[in-house]
This record gives structure tokens, sequence and C-alpha cells, in this order.
């Protein structure tokens, strides 16, 4: 899995991009390799207004498979990565619906095994990644461990003797070990496997028949395929065993599938109106239970973003009104986030700024010093930012440096642009104007990063 919060991507190629409720989109480049169930203008055109539930365009470009030159069609099915995680939590508030549990809970009771050092940690800790278990993804062994199939014990041990990264419920930090645990809880509690609760609860209701959970011996027609930037060109994206993601990231489906889920859960066709509130309801890191939850421009947004191998993927949903934007992407690459932000921008009217009209401002090099220094993002994710030659880079942790453009100050705070994962730096001085954290602005998604 790729998702770790921070992680820097070069331009995406190959998105899917469907838009609801009567509104035009921006793309850049021409957007080699789409699908867009959308209205999608040429770069500058303003939005316009459509009927409400109507899909304005339904269109696919460049390929889902390059080596037999098979076309993305609206059909194709993408990995979603996390996205995943919704439905998972889903499954939970269902079950909890059904007396099986309460996420108040400890997570002991429901796996009788689990360590000591988990019996503070309650399903709400899990479902909200406030838990404190690290995430398995960031472990060293993981890079060799994913790529062999494994059983959900298997997979548990890997992470469950590990000592917990705060206290459960202080604070929060994502882990895709949660989604793992919480799935372990809901075949124990259910007595069925997690696949079959999925089709049983979720797609089969809400005829999503163009979605399930992957396997690694699964054929499957239409299938994207996945592929990452190379030295000289694409790859193909050599993928973990699909065991390994599971409940935390290992489901396909396609745009129009995902319409059907955003529609079911948000019409009271999933959850009771008091479940979906619950998971709907922001908590430590505008986290609600499988879902980012925040206000954009005044309008709330349910959002959430995944990555694996050869895909990337971004997901929003404005109850108050009705947009619907889905970007599915199978190259791996941070463009889904904000070509989801850009289109839900132009549905409000805002304007886009693309990513090649940006110039640099100038700036004296003296200036560039007081940038300088690493930045936590999370607990095993920081940035680090340094001088090299006229200007200064931002280099994640285990990610190369990316050089960044300076933009001018806003209200008072320096901001860069870095081209290559499309994302916004926003440095924050203190009183005395010396520089103590930043925001990092990328994929909709607003991270905050003090200073040491």
């Amino acid at each position: 899995m790729v998702d770790s919060v921070g992680t820097a991507s070069v331009e995406l190629v190959f998105p899917v991009v469907l838009l609801e409720h009567g509104a035009h989109a921006v793309q850049e480049g021409g957007g080699i390799g789409t699908v867009e169930s959308a209205v999608v203008p040429r770069e500058h055109e303003q939005p316009g207004v459509v009927d409400g539930d109507r899909v304005l365009l339904d269109k696919g470009y460049g390929m889902a498979d390059m080596e037999w030159g098979i076309p993305n069609v609206p059909e194709a099915k993408f990995r979603l990565g996390s996205l995943t995680k919704q439905f998972t939590a889903t499954l939970v508030l269902l079950l909890q619906q059904d007396g099986k549990l309460k996420i108040e809970d400890p997570v002991g009771k429901y796996l009788p095994d689990a360590p000591k050092t988990w019996e503070k940690i309650t399903l709400a800790n899990l479902l909200g990644h406030t838990s404190g278990i690290p995430s398995f993804t960031d472990m060293k062994e993981f890079g060799v461990w994913r790529m062999s199939s494994h059983t959900v014990g298997e997979e548990l041990a890997l992470f469950r003797d590990k000592p917990l990264d705060f206290e459960p419920g202080s604070k929060f930090a994502y882990s895709n070990s949660n989604f793992e645990v919480l799935g372990a809880v809901i075949e124990n509690v259910s007595g069925k496997k997690y696949s079959v609760l999925l089709q049983e609860r979720i797609f089969a209701p809400l005829d999503m028949k163009d979605s399930g959970l992957d396997t690694d011996e699964l054929i499957l027609p239409k299938r994207a395929q996945g592929y990452m930037p190379g030295p000289n060109g694409l790859v193909l994206a050599r993928s973990e065993s699909m065991t390994v993601p599971w409940a935390a990231g290992s489901i396909y489906s396609t745009t129009g599938d995902l319409l059907k889920w955003e529609h079911g859960l948000f019409g009271g066709k999933v959850l009771s109106a008091e479940s979906l509130k619950h998971m709907t309801t922001p908590g430590k890191g505008n986290y609600g239970l499988g879902v980012f939850v925040a206000e954009k421009d005044g309008v709330k947004v349910v959002s959430h973003g995944g990555g694996i191998e050869g895909f990337n993927t971004h997901m929003m949903y404005a109850p108050d009104r009705r947009i619907v934007v889905v970007v599915l992407g199978n190259v791996n690459g941070g463009a889904p986030g904000t070509m989801g932000d850009q289109l839900f921008d132009v549905v409000l009217g805002k304007p886009v700024v693309l990513a090649s009209e940006r110039k640099a401002v100038p700036i004296a090099k003296e200036e560039l010093a007081k940038f300088v220094g690493v930045y936590d993002l999370a607990p095993t994710f920081s940035l680090t930012v340094a001088v090299v030659g006229d200007g200064i880079t931002v280099q994640g942790t285990n990610q190369p440096a990316l050089p960044v453009l300076y933009q001018g100050a806003r209200a008072g705070h320096p901001t860069f642009f870095a081209p290559q994962p499309n994302a916004e730096i926003e440095f924050i001085p203190d009183a005395s104007g010396m520089i103590t954290s930043l925001i990092l602005h990328q994929g909709g998604q607003n991270m905050p990063a003090k200073r040491h």
C-alpha cells in the first residue's frame, strides 16, 4: 500500500473522473488516459448550471491496458486502495445496528487474544485512527513481507506486539493497521468472511455489480492495469498480495458503482440516520469513521483518498449540495486528489489555477534560510526543507527532494508550489517572524506540520 499521509507523487496520466450535480470540470493537458463522467470544458471555460442528478459526460481517454492497447471505458475496474476503509467502517456500523457490537467497547471484547497493550483501545479508536497502533505499512519489513500471501492471523501478528505510538484516544495518526483489526472483528462477530459480508450488506443491495474484494487469483473482466513512472516512461507496477491491504485497501470498483455507493450511503439505503451522522461527524484530524470530514468554503465535504501499487484514487461528496466527485487513476501519482479538489472548486464557482500557469515569484536568496528545517507531518513522516542553489527543495521521508516555486506571501504566510505533486506549502511565522510550522495543501487536504 502506498497511501501514507504526505506522499509526494508525479502528475497522473490515466485518471477516470466522475462529476455529478450539473457542473463543468477542468483538467490540464487534455487528460491522457481518462474516463470523465462530467462536463469537461477546455482549460479556462467557466462552470455552468445543469440538472442536479444527471451525469453529464461519460467518455474514455487513453489506455486501461497499454500492452494490448485497450482503452479506458466507464466500466473499467480500478483498485481503490484506502477508499476501502469507508466500506469497512460501514460494516462495523451495520453490525452495531444489528446489536452484535458497540463501537465504544474495547477491541479485546471481540478479539479475545488481543494483546494487553490494546486493552484501552475501542473500536471507535480504530475507526477514527486514534488507537496508537503503528501502521504496519510503515514498518521496515513491510516491503518484502507484502509480496507474499498472508492469513488474517499472520497480518495481525506483524504489528500486534509493537508498542503503541501514543495513548489511545489522545491524538490522530493514520494507521492502516486499524482497519485490518476491524476486518478481523467483523469476521469474528458476524461469523462470515469480510468479502461475503461486503457483497451481502453493501454491493448486492446497491446493485454494485462491478465492485468486489480483489484477490491474487481473480480474473477480472475489464480490469485496468496499474502503472508507475519509471526512468524512461511508464512501467508496470508490481503488486503486493491482495491479502495484505484487505479490509484497509483491497476493494475494486468503477466510477459508476461508486456513484451508486454515494447515493445509497447518503440516501438512507445503507445506514440509519444516526449511524450515518456518527460516521460523518469529524473527530481528531478531521476524521470521522472511515472518512475525512471537513468544510470547504462553507460546504461540508466527506472525502477519502487511496493509493496502492499502480493506482491512486480520490472521492468527495458534499451532502448538502449533492455534489459527487470521483477520480480513479491507474498511474501512481498525486493528481487524483488535486484534480478532485479542482473539480469541486469549479462546481463552487471558484477560479482554478492549473500547474502550467504557476510562475515563480522572485525571492532574495538570503531569505531562503529561514525556511530550512524538519517539519513533522505524522509520527513517522516529515518534510525536510533545504536550500539548493537559488531555491529550496522539500523532501518527504524516504522520498526524493523536490524543487518548489515561491508564490509570494498570502496573509503574511510565505507560500511555495511543488509542481510534481501539485501541492502548496504554506509556511507559518510566529509573532517575531520566525517560521515555526507549515501547512501542506495537497489532494484537497490541509496537513499541518510543526518544525523541530
